[in-house]
């Protein structure tokens, strides 16, 4: 028997909007745990949490203080021990964040740090530099941060500056000083000790830089969505060749534990086949397919990606990923269009998605059919507004609506708005509102994963791809997709109709996908 995760739906818990137990309007553990039979019912096979770790959260908890203990705004450890148990009863793996890449300001070693002298073994742990300039005024190489403006922030008056790849409060670990690897080993081994199945790794890509730390030349890649670096033509901080080595040794400790224990990379990088690299048999067990987030509404597009994937992470043996959203980009519905047009066109990109051999990662919210929030100004809390200027993140991390006419929409006891306010008419959108339709969107995914077990569970990795008048054909085992990106109805596939995103009464209209079973 193949390891679970090769082909399992994770759904992505954001864990401030998912549900909260407390009433103080940010989602917490007991809230997701109190949730965990909607997902069962659903029918993924994990559950993503992102950092619930102590933190000062200005980054919402990918700023670390403390990565062997949970965040009271997020609840306790015996909380987070109660959440996995719960999992585990339900037949639901939990795979945690792990944000290995950069500390809070506010750890205890970035303050000894700070107190420290330069060249002191507690600066060494970190990315500090003497400025250059006569004054050592100009920070020490030319880096840009993801969340705008310069990668450096200068210590006081002194000579020194500290390496931050995102925010300020987001200091860079120095990965060729040996503490940092023995210390993230250690915390794998924690959580892995209170029976957590696996790992996201954050900004897989970017633990080690060019060792001179030297100017980078040329511009980033613009990109539509949040883009964690990689994709420049030259990028001494990112993917750089060492990288690999860290996670040989984090397959070994995983390897010393049953289960499949796995850990699944967040890495951008510039082909595919620098992508299949973080899953070679040595390495980690996954790495997110960004090429299918990024791709347009278009079947050439599709079929494009599909066709440079699946031989890629082939010739290395790993299993690819499919995801669509998630907590740093546009929700699909909103990027193929929105209103009817994108809801629609989202509906058929997930059954494409689950239709591919592999694991579909999904982001909670989707299955209702949510669309991102315009999120007023005052409200907004990404750093990267505050940085840029940019609206940022939050409308695709808005909490989801559980129940009733309006806000907080169930999302916790009480009335009060939550952490990021809700929009008026999400009432329909709700769990509750929902689960009485079989029109819904919710029923929609129900049935789909439902039928993706029973009759892609054992279907294989060989598939058959063809494109012919803005319709891409997907054929896996006994089931064919279509799905008609065009604006013109088209044929349907010959065979026994399984499921359609939408009417498909002789003939597959624009916008539509639809599986056939045609063994």
């Amino acid at each position: 028997m193949s390891e679970w995760w090769r082909q399992a739906v994770v759904y992505q818990v954001y864990v401030r909007s998912f549900a909260d137990s407390d009433g103080d309007g940010v989602g917490d553990l007991p809230g997701i745990t109190s949730r965990l039979p909607y997902l069962r019912d659903l029918g993924v096979d994990a559950v993503w949490i992102t950092p619930f770790y102590r933190s000062p959260q200005h980054d919402h908890g990918y700023d670390v203080a403390d990565y062997v203990d949970v965040d009271p705004l997020f609840g306790t450890l015996a909380d987070a021990d109660a959440l996995v148990a719960r999992a585990h009863e339900l037949g639901l793996r939990v795979i945690v964040d792990l944000v290995p890449n950069h500390t809070s300001s506010d750890h205890a070693w970035f303050r000894a740090a700070l107190a420290a002298e330069p060249g002191s073994p507690e600066r060494a742990r970190y990315l500090f530099r003497t400025g250059r300039g006569a004054d050592a005024s100009e920070p020490p190489n030319n880096w840009r941060s993801v969340f705008g403006g310069p990668a450096w922030t200068r210590v006081g008056d002194t000579d020194q500056w500290y390496l931050h790849l995102f925010d300020s409060t987001q200091p860079d670990l120095d990965w060729r000083n040996p503490e940092v690897p023995a210390m993230f080993a250690d915390v794998l081994r924690f959580w892995l000790d209170r029976e957590v199945d696996g790992f996201r790794v954050d900004v897989a890509h970017g633990l080690l830089k060019e060792e001179d730390l030297r100017d980078q030349t040329g511009q980033e890649v613009s990109s539509d969505t949040f883009d964690v670096g990689g994709l420049a033509e030259d990028a001494p901080m990112w993917d750089q060749p060492e990288v690999h080595d860290v996670y040989r040794q984090w397959h070994a400790i995983l390897a010393e534990y049953d289960g499949d224990r796995m850990a699944v990379a967040e890495a951008w990088t510039r082909t595919v086949e620098s992508n299949a690299a973080y899953v070679r048999p040595d390495e980690l067990h996954q790495a997110f397919n960004f090429d299918w987030v990024m791709a347009p509404w278009s079947a050439t597009a599709y079929a494009d990606v599909i066709e440079r994937t699946l031989p890629a992470l082939a010739a290395v043996g790993g299993t690819p990923t499919w995801v669509l959203s998630n907590h740093d980009v546009q929700r699909h519905a909103t990027r193929y269009g929105g209103g009817a047009v994108g809801r629609a066109r989202a509906r058929a990109a997930t059954l494409l998605s689950l239709t591919l051999p592999g694991s579909a990662y999904l982001y909670q919210g989707e299955e209702l059919g949510l669309e991102d929030v315009d999120v007023a100004p005052e409200h907004r809390q990404d750093p990267s507004w505050f940085r840029t200027g940019e609206p940022g993140r939050d409308s695709c991390r808005v909490p989801i609506p559980w129940a009733g006419e309006r806000a907080p929409y169930g999302f916790g006891p009480g009335a009060a708005q939550p952490w990021i306010p809700q929009p008026e008419g999400w009432a329909a959108l709700s769990v509750e509102a929902q689960q009485s339709d079989d029109g819904s969107t919710l029923a929609f995914y129900r049935r789909a994963l439902a039928l993706r077990r029973e009759w892609l569970g054992g279907a294989g990795d060989e598939v058959s791809v063809s494109v012919h008048d803005d319709v891409l054909t997907v054929r896996r085992g006994d089931v064919t997709l279509a799905v008609n990106c065009g604006s013109v109805a088209a044929a349907l596939p010959a065979g026994e109709p399984l499921l359609a995103t939408g009417p498909a009464d002789g003939g597959l209209p624009p916008d539509t996908a639809v599986w056939v079973r045609t063994g």
